[in-house]
């Protein structure tokens, strides 16, 4: 390390055992993960909890109520460029867990935003389902990214 002058961190810096531990690097965590069909052990990388924390966050910022002034389709296209930008990213390792909890995540916030937006409640104007957000508006689902053919979204 002296020769290529660097140094180390100390803070950031640790030995663990791979097979039995795991480390978080560049948003991953690598680690020993199970086969859900099979139940084998294998190493395996995921996206780290605190890479999908700051996704949490950015959705927060973006489905803020005092962003409710802007066209709600200028909204899922910005919505729709964080999760697939983040989505490409992460699509390496096992995924489907991350996928489903922003899929969550990103319907509630959505479906908030929108009935503060047109001061409705759930019964009145509508609960907004999932067919009408990722239909209507196209917002984006994670879970079903990558299937079908490439065609169909053109």
């Amino acid at each position: 390390m002296g020769k290529l002058k660097l140094t180390v961190n100390e803070d950031k810096t640790q030995i663990c055992t791979v097979p039995e531990g795991e480390f978080d690097f560049l948003g991953f965590t690598f680690g020993r993960m199970y086969s859900r069909t099979t139940g084998q052990a294998r190493l395996a990388l995921r996206p780290s909890k605190k890479s999908i924390q700051r996704m949490v966050e950015t959705v927060h910022a973006l489905t803020v109520r005092a962003r409710t002034w802007q066209e709600t389709t200028a909204l899922v296209d910005k919505l729709n460029r964080v999760l697939r930008g983040w989505a490409n990213y992460f699509s390496v390792g096992s995924t489907s867990k991350a996928y489903r909890a922003l899929d969550t995540y990103v319907a509630v916030r959505l479906r908030r935003w929108l009935r503060f937006k047109h001061k409705g409640r759930r019964r009145k104007r509508g609960s907004y389902p999932l067919s009408h957000l990722y239909g209507y508006f196209g917002l984006v689902r994670l879970t079903q990214l990558g299937r079908g053919p490439s065609w169909v979204k053109a």
